[in-house]
């Protein structure tokens, strides 16, 4: 089997974050030698197995929407289908490791909506059919800018394409951009020019009506193929959390 990375690393003050994450470092021979010392009652040298060095370790200040994450219900509302929306640590493990999907929206360019229309016929140019539980994985090309600021320009799904996919029976929609929406500044302009609110963050209220998670800012989709491959993406259970950290990983033969 080959494993297949799909996540982007956790980074200290990253340009591709509205919310930026810090990471203080602590070394083997300043902070951790000190905490060492400290808890053991002892000096560096008698430190004989390691040289006289401590421990390393990181202290991380970051969203729980950084870095490669997925997103609960919770997080768009606090009700979907009418009920109380789960948090990331109720998510089912189940739907988190299943067969992926990949679809090819990299022509689609910064504000674009993708809609069941567009998601109709990329499926029918692979020729494959949604089942239950499938991971959709929706491939922009957008991971490609991540050097840059233009990481944001971005397309996304419309409230009916994600509401298509979940009445379908997938519980997992992802996407190598920054969100599962259109850019923050394309809805705005859209949203200026026309006064209708409902061009705003319709993806993710979507899941007001059906529940569903996304998964957001992945990367390497242009390395799978467009099925035949299964998806590990299990959160980091935050207590009561509107998104968790998750190591997406591909597995195909």
């Amino acid at each position: 089997m080959q494993f297949i990375d799909l996540s982007v690393p956790l980074e200290h003050e990253p340009i591709t974050e509205k919310r930026p994450s810090r990471i203080e470092r602590f070394n083997h021979d300043k902070e951790g030698l000190d905490f060492l010392t400290k808890a053991f009652g002892c000096e560096p040298s008698d430190l004989v197995l390691s040289g006289g060095l401590g421990n390393a370790i990181e202290v991380v200040t970051a969203g729980t929407h950084t870095s490669t994450h997925m997103d609960a219900p919770w997080h768009y509302a606090p009700t979907s289908e009418g009920k109380p929306a789960r948090t990331i640590d109720d998510v089912p493990l189940e739907w988190c490791y299943n067969n992926g999907v990949r679809l090819d929206f990299r022509h689609r360019k910064d504000g674009d909506v993708i809609t069941p229309e567009e998601l109709k016929e990329e499926l029918n140019r692979i020729n494959y059919e949604l089942k239950s539980f499938d991971i959709v994985l929706i491939m922009t090309g957008c991971d490609k800018k991540m050097d840059s600021k233009d990481y944001f320009q971005q397309p996304g799904l419309g409230r009916e394409a994600v509401l298509w996919l979940v009445e379908r029976g997938v519980k997992i929609i992802g996407i190598d951009a920054w969100g599962l929406d259109t850019s923050f500044e394309a809805m705005a302009e859209k949203f200026q020019k026309s006064g209708n609110g409902e061009v705003l963050w319709q993806a993710h209220f979507a899941g007001i009506e059906r529940e569903y998670c996304q998964l957001e800012k992945l990367t390497n989709l242009d390395l799978l193929p467009p099925h035949g491959f299964k998806v590990i993406c299990f959160p980091i259970k935050v207590e009561k959390g509107s998104g968790g950290w998750s190591r997406v990983v591909a597995i195909k033969d």
